[in-house]
């Protein structure tokens, strides 16, 4: 076998198993997902999956990064569509607080990753967030739209009430209205920042 054969199935091994651990994490929840049943649905065996990820956690680890990434790829397309600076960054942020009513967000980032991945999965998840933010922040304010401060701290603020928000969201039992409180709030509290009315 060539290197590159033995480099595809290494990479198709990874994408069955991540992709069957996300389909049952999100229908029947990590503590509820058998690892037996699972690698059987995709033709492997449990040894497959400790080879790739070492265990059970460190499967949803890299299904919590895949979400990750696709939750940063899906926020940057709704902020990079829109022109203007203010409307961007506040899109964003609805966008984000939106995310905690989808299925799959809600039972695997938002209930079961901080459950079982603790504060690697706090580590995993905000860094490029913060970096994110504080670069639009730091836009708007050299745009003179929003006050002066330092863009590091601002954006820990804010991310930090985001993700406060989602997690009671994801665990509200009435969370579309919930929804709706929430983006009202916000709304009031970025508005907050505004140099001017826009």
């Amino acid at each position: 076998m060539t290197r590159k054969a033995r480099m595809d199935m290494i990479a198709e091994t990874r994408t069955k198993l991540i992709g069957a651990a996300r389909q049952a994490f999100g229908t029947d929840g990590y503590a509820n997902t058998s690892m037996d049943e699972l690698t059987a649905s995709v033709d492997l065996t449990r040894g497959a999956l400790y080879h790739h990820f070492g265990d059970k956690r460190g499967l949803l680890a890299a299904v919590v990064e895949e979400i990750d990434l696709e939750m940063d790829q899906k926020l940057d397309y709704i902020s990079g569509s829109i022109i203007d600076n203010w409307k961007s960054f506040t899109s964003r942020c609805r966008a984000y607080v939106e995310m905690a009513l989808e299925p799959e967000i809600q039972r695997i980032m938002l209930r079961d990753a901080p459950a079982v991945l603790g504060d690697a999965y706090s580590q995993m998840s905000q860094s490029n967030c913060l970096e994110t933010m504080a670069r639009m922040l730091q836009q708007l304010m050299d745009d003179g739209i929003i006050a002066k401060t330092d863009s590091t701290s601002l954006s820990r603020l804010i991310n930090g009430g985001l993700t406060n928000t989602v997690f009671w969201l994801a665990n509200s039992e009435h969370s579309e209205s919930s929804l709706n409180e929430a983006l009202h709030s916000l709304s009031i509290l970025l508005n907050g920042l505004l140099l001017r009315n826009k």
